[in-house]
C-alpha cells in the first residue's frame, strides 16, 4: 500500500494528506504575515491539521502563534517540548534560543541549552547538514519577531504641492 503522500494512493487517503498539506501552509502563511486578522483562521487550521500530524509542526506554530498574540510562556515551553519530542528541529532551536539567550524568560539556563543543542545535533536533519542549527536559530528568530511595520509617513496620502501654474497668454 502506498503512503498518502503519494500520487495513486488511496482518494480518501490523498484527499486527506493534501488538505493537511494546504491547512499548515495557510496557517503558516497567516502567522508569518504578523497580522492579528488572521490568528484566529491560523489557529483553526492548525486545529484541523492537528490530528494528521506526525512532526510536531502544528505544536510549533501553535507556539510561534501564541508569542505573536503575546505570549503565555508556560504553554509556549509546553507546546515547542511536544514538538521537540516529535523530532521537529524549528521547536529544538527555539527551545535553545528561549533558554540560552534567554528568550521569553527571565534568566538563562545554559544547562537547559545545551541539551537542545545537543538534542539538534542527533536529528537527521542536522547529520544531513540542512537546515543547519545556525539557518534554524535564524529562521524561528524571524518567525517570533514581527516584521517591522512601515512607518506612517512612508504611506502619506497627502497630494503633492502643484507645481506652480502658468498663466494664459493675453
Amino acid at each position: 500500500m502506498q503512503p498518502c503522500d503519494r500520487p495513486g494512493s488511496d482518494s480518501a487517503c490523498r484527499q486527506a494528506r493534501l488538505l493537511y498539506q494546504n491547512d499548515l501552509m495557510q496557517a503558516k502563511i497567516l502567522i508569518s504575515a504578523a497580522e492579528e486578522d488572521g490568528y484566529e483562521l491560523a489557529h483553526a487550521l492548525l486545529n484541523r491539521a492537528a490530528p494528521l500530524d506526525e512532526r510536531g509542526e502544528t505544536e510549533f506554530y501553535r507556539a510561534v502563534l501564541l508569542i505573536r498574540q503575546g505570549p503565555q510562556v508556560g504553554e509556549v515551553i509546553e507546546l515547542l517540548e511536544r514538538a521537540a519530542d516529535q523530532g521537529h528541529p524549528h521547536a529544538i532551536a527555539l527551545l535553545y534560543k528561549m533558554y540560552d539567550e534567554p528568550y521569553l524568560l527571565d534568566q538563562p539556563d545554559p544547562e537547559k541549552a545545551a541539551r537542545y543543542r545537543a538534542a539538534y545535533s542527533e536529528l537527521d536533519v542536522a547529520q544531513s547538514g540542512y537546515p543547519s542549527f545556525d539557518k534554524a536559530l535564524e529562521l524561528v528568530s524571524l518567525l517570533v519577531q514581527p516584521p517591522p511595520r512601515p512607518s506612517e509617513a512612508a504611506f502619506s496620502l497627502e497630494m503633492p504641492e502643484p507645481a506652480a501654474q502658468a498663466k494664459p497668454a493675453e
